[in-house]
């Protein structure tokens, strides 16, 4: 698995770089962050400790349903269907959908990487 690189930058400095991005006045690198949020709280929510042991759960059993995930975990299935959504959104986990409906969550990360400039803090 591949490492995800996370950046902590505000709302104005996320735009002004993509649109320097898409000026051609900047080049992104391959080991630049592909993931930002706007503050280290909202990074530390959703790699919670609960969180984090529940990709750990989802990385060591592979679970073929969220049915089975929720079994596991002894947490309610509309909870983790919430959980698991938003971390899809920022990438840390892929969730499959079979044709009668079950949904199979994958973790695509083993590592995360945290970079942050503390003169913006």
């Amino acid at each position: 698995m591949k490492t995800l690189r996370v950046g902590i930058a505000s709302y104005a400095e996320m735009k002004a770089r993509t649109l320097a991005i898409a000026r051609g006045e900047l080049k992104a690198k391959p080991s630049d962050p592909k993931v930002w949020f706007t503050s280290p709280e909202s990074f530390a929510k959703l790699l919670s400790n609960r969180n984090r042991a529940l990709l750990a759960v989802i990385a060591e059993s592979r679970p073929a349903s969220l049915h089975e995930l929720a079994a596991r975990t002894g947490r309610a299935p509309s909870n983790l269907s919430r959980t698991l959504h938003t971390m899809e959104r920022y990438g840390l986990v892929r969730l499959h959908k079979s044709a009668r409906g079950a949904v199979r969550p994958e973790v695509s990360y083993r590592d995360v990487h945290l970079e942050m400039s503390l003169s913006d803090a």
